[in-house]
Parts: structure tokens; sequence; C-alpha cells
């Protein structure tokens, strides 16, 4: 039997598993104390009842989950984090909020944007959407803010589009958001970035991948603004991988000298051999105008994450990689990856481009505990040149099938070579988030470079009521001294030559056919299947 129908008769037996049902539910477990105090970004949901106007699927009330944040270049206190409100199981979120603080992360006060019906969409104002996802905000070199957001549904159930509002003032107003791009079927719009330049006030870049079900594909498209967000470009495709193959997680960095690199995932899903997907950038040395060919820097060997005394999915986002940029013009990038275990679990791989993105490094493992699955990777450079890389492990977890515990962590390095731990938060129940195509934080989480570092991330919260919360804290670049209870210092290699086998190889498939073949009770028959969402 060939490897590719070893391979479907796989993904049939771990569809046919139930893998998509929710998990019974559980008493909530309590959290311990954090071991620096953290800031409480929510709490109860602001949305009134039914103000979505009817939708299918399970509805979460006061969850947030995805949460992703920004710091202002003119005033490192000064951040905006953004997140989904209310998240549904079958995609999106019944709105998203963003929140604002002007003290380093110590306090926030929440503001919204009509993205949607429960925050004041309508057919006059182009928000006649009933849910939002996918939260992204950026600010440019001159203090202007920019938040986007992809929105789904309305009049017309497949409907997709890509939205994007600025504020002048900071975050504490928001002008009306602008329409880049509305789609409906056989188009879906997905997995959307705001990236506004950092060397230069005028221009902010949108990106996102468009995904075809008459081509089979899914090709990177972007919008521009030259005039610092007064009005937008068309959209446009910047690369089209081909048939059955897709783009995702596309994200504009900008570098010192005004190159971009739009790191992006692409996915091979409808080809002779089996499923795979690789991270990789283009390089555009005119603001956006034109783009180069492709270059990779590594395969995804991802497997997954899922919860080991009972095999729950975890939705991780385990396709997505992050990018960050050092002041010396360094890019790096970090994913899930376990190549570094042969394929038993994932870890946090990262790699390094010094040469504007041309040619990268082999990867790294950077997560300190590499006998426990470790996922969902952020990624900055402080402005001393420190690298943060913050993510999510298990390594807190017990047998007991109760509870999934999962704790937060930043690790932090000056050379990329020699690395430090720190715990951030938990271990919390990660069986007790929400449940929509796997437990589900979010498929990335929010870390700001701001006089050091300020993860922004969802955390169970000990409530029926209320199953998570966004929190924020402000960590220096280096952990004290004082911390010696949850730091760890260790140096880490490239991963070790490892041959691939059938088990492995099978896992990657599941892993992507799993996410690919989620079908939103919202959408029509037919449509090819939104990635993750």
């Amino acid at each position: 039997m060939s490897l590719r129908a070893l391979l479907v008769i796989a993904v049939a037996v771990l569809q046919g598993c139930g893998g998509d049902d929710a998990p019974p539910e559980r008493p909530p477990f309590e959290p311990p104390a954090a071991p620096v105090p953290l800031s409480e970004v929510t709490d109860d949901s602001p949305l009134a009842a039914n103000c979505e106007a009817g939708a299918a699927g399970t509805l979460y009330v006061a969850s947030e989950v995805e949460p992703w944040v920004a710091a202002n270049p003119l005033d490192a206190n000064h951040l905006i984090g953004t997140w989904q409100q209310d998240r549904w199981s079958n995609g999106g979120a019944r709105a998203l909020l963003a929140a604002v603080s002007r003290d380093g992360g110590g306090s926030w006060a929440r503001r919204q944007v009509p993205f949607s019906r429960c925050t004041g969409g309508n057919s006059v104002n182009g928000g006649d959407y009933s849910r939002a996802t996918d939260p992204w905000v950026s600010f440019g070199a001159d203090g202007t803010a920019y938040w986007m957001a992809m929105t789904i549904g309305g009049p017309d159930s497949s409907a997709t589009a890509m939205r994007v509002a600025r504020s002048l003032d900071g975050g504490d107003t928001w002008e009306a958001p602008i329409t880049l791009i509305h789609d409906v079927a056989p188009y879906q719009n997905d997995k959307n970035a705001v990236t506004a330049d950092p060397t230069d006030a005028s221009y902010a870049y949108a990106v996102w991948d468009r995904l075809n079900s008459v081509d089979n594909n899914g090709p990177a498209w972007l919008a521009r603004t030259t005039d610092g967000g007064a009005t937008w470009e068309a959209a446009r495709k910047i690369y089209d991988p081909g048939f059955g193959v897709q783009t995702i997680g596309n994200q504009v960095a900008v570098l010192p000298d005004g190159t971009l690199l739009n790191l992006f995932t692409e996915i091979r899903f409808d080809g002779p051999g089996p499923d795979g997907s690789a991270l990789k950038v283009l390089r555009s040395l005119d603001h956006g105008v034109t783009w180069g060919t492709p270059v990779t820097i590594a395969e995804v060997l991802a497997v997954g994450v899922s919860d080991p005394e009972n095999g729950t999915a975890v939705r991780s986002g385990s396709m997505l990689g992050a990018i960050g940029v050092a002041p010396d013009g360094s890019a790096w990038v970090a994913w899930q990856d376990a190549r570094f275990s042969g394929g038993a679990r994932d870890a946090i791989a990262l790699s390094r481009s010094d040469d504007g993105g041309l040619t990268w490094s082999a990867p790294i493992r950077v997560n300190a505990a590499p006998e426990t699955a470790a996922f969902t990777p952020a990624v900055q450079v402080a402005a001393d040149g420190t690298v943060g890389v913050l993510y999510y492990d298990l390594r807190d977890n017990t047998a007991d099938s109760a509870t999934l515990l999962a704790s937060l962590w930043l690790a932090t390095s000056t050379d990329g070579v020699a690395w430090q731990e720190r715990l951030v938060a938990g271990p919390a129940d990660l069986g007790f988030a929400p449940f929509a195509l796997g437990l589900f934080y979010g498929d990335y989480v929010g870390l700001a470079a701001a006089n050091g570092f300020v993860p922004f991330f969802a955390q169970q919260f000990p409530s029926t009521a209320n199953r998570t919360n966004i929190y924020a804290v402000a960590l220096p670049a280096q952990p004290p001294a004082t911390l010696t209870a949850t730091k760890a210092s260790y140096q880490v290699g490239a991963a070790p030559k490892l041959a691939m086998t059938v088990e492995w190889a099978m896992r990657i498939e599941q892993n992507i056919e799993r996410d690919r073949h989620h079908f939103p009770d919202d959408l029509r028959p037919g449509q090819l299947p939104r990635y993750l969402r």
C-alpha cells in the first residue's frame, strides 16, 4: 500500500473518532498566582444578547481569545491590544474589541469599532456581518494606529471581507472601517495581518490569503496605503502558489532599510504526494509595488497538540509562523515543529536571517522542556537586541484527565544560542477553554517589545460563565536574579539529523487535514474549507 493511501486511511480514522466533538464539561480549576502580577484586560462580555441576529453553533459568552498587541514607537508605554469577544464553536466571534494602555500595560480602557453587528455594524456603515475574527493592530512611525479584521456572514452567509480602521489619537477613537475586499462563494478571504511601516509613516500593508474553490488554491493578497491610512489602494494578488496549494498566515515585517518581508506558510494539499507545508518569505524593495520569488525558511513538520490523557485536540495555530525584526536588521521567525523529537511532539523552532531574508539559519529549538509539547509562539526583539519568544507548553500537566494544564513561558536571548526562560503565567486549565474545532486560546498570541516585553495573552478564567480572559504583564528584557524558582538557563542547537518515518509523515498530514477540513456551519456546502479561523 502506498504512503498516500496510508495517509488517507489515517485521516479517515481520525475524523471518524469524533476528534471535533467538544469534551465533557469540567469544574473550574483555580490557576496559581503569576510570578509577576497580571493586569486583567477583560472581564464580562459587554455585548448585547442576540446582537448577531441569529447564528448556528455553540456560543461561549464572555470568552476572549486570540489576542494581538502593538506598542507605539513614539511612546513605549502606549499599547493597543485586540481580541475576539464571545467565541463561536464553528468559526469567528460575535465581535472584536480593543483596549488601550498608556502606562505600559498596567491598566486598560476598552474600545470598539463597527466591524460586525454586535459592535454597531449595519448595512449603512458597511459592518453588516454576523461575525468577526483574526484581530490585528499596528502602530505607524507617527503614532497612527491601524486595526484590521476579517468579517464573516451577513445577508449572504458565504460573505467574507477584510476591513481596516484607523485611529489618529492612539486608539481612543477610531474612524469608520474601510473595506479592502468583500467576496462571496467561491472566494473566501482568510488570516489577515496589517503592518504599519516603521520607516515611513505614509505606508501600511494589509495582507491575507484569498481561497478559490474553482482554481483550488489560495494566493497571497495585499492592499496598501501610501497616505497614512486616509485611503487604500485596490487589493491585488502578490503571489499565486498554483493549483492545489494555498498560502496562510501572511504577515509583513519591515527591516530598518525599508525592505519588506511577507512571511507565510505554503500548504500543499492536493497533489500526488502527501500534504505538507513550508514557511517562506516574499521580499519587496519598493514598498510593496513589486515582489520577488519566495525564499524557503524551512519545512513545517508540526504534528499538532492534544490532551495526552484523552486525545482532545488543541487548536494551536500549528501551521502558522511568527516574525520579529531586530534593530540591527536581523529577522527572526518562530513556529511549531516536531523535528527535534523525530515527530513525537511539537516544540518551538526558531530561524534567523542576517541578509534581508535571502538566507535563513537551520532551525533551533528554544523551549526549555523538550519532553513536553510546546505551541503557539510569538517572537519580538527588544530595543537592546534581546530576542523574546513567548509560548505555551504542557510541562505542568498532570495525569488527572479532568484538567489539561498549560503554562505560558518567555524565552530570551541576546545571541540566539544562550537562553533564559521564565514563567509568565499558569498553569491554567486549557481544557476549560472554548472548544472551536479544538480547545482554543487562539491561533496566535500577542507580544510587544516595549521597555522589555509585554505578553498579551489568553488564559483560563475559573468561572463557567467566563471561560477565558485576556491578560497583560510588563517584563524586563532579562529575567531578574530573584526569579530563580521560575526561570532556567540553557543552550540550544540545531535539530538532529532524523529520517522522516511513515508514522511521522502520517501525523503531519493528519494535522494539516484536520485543520483544512473544518467546515463552519455558517458557510455554504461545497466551498473550499477555511484553513484556520
